[in-house]
């Protein structure tokens, strides 16, 4: 028994040896900042040290600089509308076109031509009648005009009436109603003065904002302006580029009826209710002060008679079809002022 016990407690000893010698056979783990094996480096590592920043240089170029908000002028718009007219070397309306036949250019890039609409869509004209005094022997001839230019338009076709002397009138809403619109321009009556700069900015910013569509402004005038107060031919001109509509000028010669009229004596017609007699040279007026002649034209070398402003009119007047894309039809020629909307 005792002999057993022996080799027992000699087999565990052997055994305590082998596991003892295995372990110090172990390879330590390998430490760069330590030369004795299996021992921590007591000394904290150090934190990284970032990289310098390189700050690039400025190179300086003659680039314009950048350009702030506040220095562009943006405009949300889902459609731009262009009217076109296009004309023959002979001023004769060309139509039928379609939209293949048109190309937008802007800054050297081809635009989308979204919507193309022909000359069948129905058009909303004003007709502006000038009833200054200068148009005492034109007045049947406008009138006529005038109405053989409405019936020569399609059922569609609106047509208001506006007629101005020192004042602006507007005769006629637009409307199919023939016979409405040869009363209205039946009804127009000579006065003194001409607003003409005053109605043309009426129907550019008045009238015609609520109009869509096709729209077009026919003129008949001399083109001389001697009493507008609120417009100026540079407000119409100004105006005419962002309108989307023609203007076509009929304009009258009546340069020679207003030489007559400043050569003759003018004859101011008694008021009819007027209990003073009009003063004659064996009556003394009873009145403290002179009876005014009628303003405008009517009085002789007043505003509006000279050359120089026959001249304007006819600047005006051309300038204000070019930026519309109209014409300017000299009285004579009023026949073919209906193929520009057949």
């Amino acid at each position: 028994m005792k002999k057993y016990a022996v080799v027992v407690f000699l087999a565990i000893v052997c055994l305590n040896l082998t596991v003892c010698f295995a372990q110090s056979r172990r390879v330590p783990p390998y430490s760069e900042s330590s030369d004795k094996p299996n021992k921590r480096d007591s000394k904290p590592a150090e934190s990284p040290t970032p990289a310098p920043i390189i700050e690039e240089p400025t190179i300086l170029n003659n680039e314009p600089p950048p350009i702030e908000d506040k220095d562009v002028i943006r405009v949300d718009t889902d459609l731009v509308t262009i009217p076109i007219k296009v004309s023959d070397r002979n001023g004769r309306f060309v139509g039928g076109l379609t939209k293949e036949n048109f190309r937008v250019i802007e800054d050297e890039t081809e635009q989308e031509i979204a919507y193309f609409s022909n000359e069948e869509q129905p058009f909303t004209v004003a007709l502006v009648l000038d009833m200054s005094y200068s148009s005492t022997f034109k007045i049947t001839e406008i009138q006529n005009a005038a109405m053989a230019f409405i019936a020569q338009l399609r059922p569609l076709d609106k047509v208001m009436v506006v007629s101005f002397d020192e004042q602006i009138h507007l005769l006629c809403n637009p409307t199919t109603d023939r016979k409405a619109l040869q009363m209205a321009i039946k009804g127009t009556k000579i006065a003194s003065g001409t607003s003409l700069y005053d109605a043309v900015d009426l129907v550019i910013n008045n009238a015609f904002k609520k109009v869509s569509g096709r729209k077009a402004i026919v003129l008949f005038t001399d083109g001389v302006d001697t009493t507008s107060y609120h417009a100026f031919a540079v407000n119409n001109l100004s105006d005419a580029l962002e309108l989307d509509a023609l203007v076509y000028p009929i304009q009258y010669d009546t340069y020679s009826d207003v030489q007559a009229i400043k050569s003759k004596p003018v004859v101011v017609a008694p008021p009819t209710n007027n209990p003073y007699p009009v003063p004659t040279t064996s009556t003394r007026n009873p009145l403290p002060f002179p009876l005014p002649l009628p303003t405008g034209r009517a009085t002789p070398n007043s505003q509006g008679t000279s050359t120089e402003d026959y001249r304007k009119a006819v600047e005006y007047l051309s300038d204000l079809a070019d930026r519309t894309g109209g014409r300017v039809y000299k009285a004579s020629t009023t026949a073919n002022l209906a193929l520009a909307f057949s």
